[in-house]
């Protein structure tokens, strides 16, 4: 695999930042992850496939991949060698008000693929360049100019998806496949489950499951399970005063040892300690 990263480059507040890549080769991102901010990834060439929330997307040249604060995510290369791409990073406190509204507007209120028009993408491509070339070059007021350039394209991305069908999953059979197997330990996460069990109820050896769901998402199943488990609890955590032990029931732990053991490996704190710091905040 050949691979050249730009810089990173970021506003003097941090809330912002860019970043141009290209690569060719198999490749995928390490580990899934959440950010606190907005992430934007868009195509310039090529193709990739991302894994957002226990959905599939494939995006192609020309494609928006739009990722809100918390979601779960990861990317992997596609049959395609060759991909570029420019990712933002951006916090909503970048955008001052009355302009940040647009961000409590489709297509921001869920992770997904924006097909940008083909006849749009040369202004958003030019919107894009210019920031980078702003963030190099650093000339007076770059950095009102970089978020006059990022609103005005946000306005843009929301006006393109008032119209555009923002619902583009794969449709590769296997990626529709692995699609519902996320759905499905969406909806049953509190009951036992199996990777034996998954490939009984999807017809699928459990062999061939266990290697494209690791391939497709970056994670092990049952590392998954346990995740999507931990961040359940979480939101209990955070919005509900039930005791811990009934929380980890809930969430399918059969012990309270264990529960307590793969919280703090997925959150980095117990569960008491997650509580206390999300009623203080």
């Amino acid at each position: 695999m050949s691979e050249r990263i730009g810089q990173k480059y970021t506003t003097n507040d941090q809330l912002f930042a860019i970043q141009q890549l290209q690569q060719t080769g198999y490749s995928i991102m390490p580990r899934p992850h959440v950010h606190t901010g907005f992430e934007l990834y868009y195509l310039l060439q090529g193709e990739r496939v991302y894994f957002i929330n226990g959905k599939i997307f494939t995006a192609q040249k020309g494609d928006m991949v739009i990722v809100v604060p918390g979601d779960l995510h990861s990317t992997a290369s596609s049959q395609v060698e060759h991909v570029e791409r420019v990712l933002i990073q951006f916090d909503p406190r970048f955008i001052p008000q009355p302009e940040r509204q647009v961000l409590e507007l489709p297509p921001f209120l869920e992770s997904t693929l924006l097909r940008v028009p083909l006849k749009e993408q040369d202004e958003l491509e030019n919107s894009l360049l210019y920031m980078l070339s702003e963030c190099k070059e650093h000339q007076a007021f770059y950095e009102s100019y970089i978020r006059q350039l990022l609103i005005g394209l946000l306005i843009r991305l929301h006006r393109i998806g008032s119209l555009a069908d923002t619902s583009a999953e794969s449709q590769h059979p296997m990626h529709q496949k692995v699609s519902e197997i996320t759905a499905h330990i969406h909806t049953h996460f509190s009951e036992p489950i199996t990777l034996e069990q998954l490939a009984g109820i999807f017809f699928i050896s459990p062999s061939y499951l266990s290697r494209v769901f690791l391939k497709l998402t970056g994670f092990h199943l049952s590392e998954y399970i346990r995740i999507i488990r931990v961040r359940e609890a979480q939101k209990l955590l955070r919005t509900t005063t039930a005791k811990i032990q009934q929380i980890a029931e809930h969430v399918g732990f059969e012990h309270i040892s264990h529960f307590n053991k793969t919280f703090k490996k997925v959150s980095g704190c117990s569960p008491l300690q997650y509580r206390k710091q999300h009623v203080r905040s």
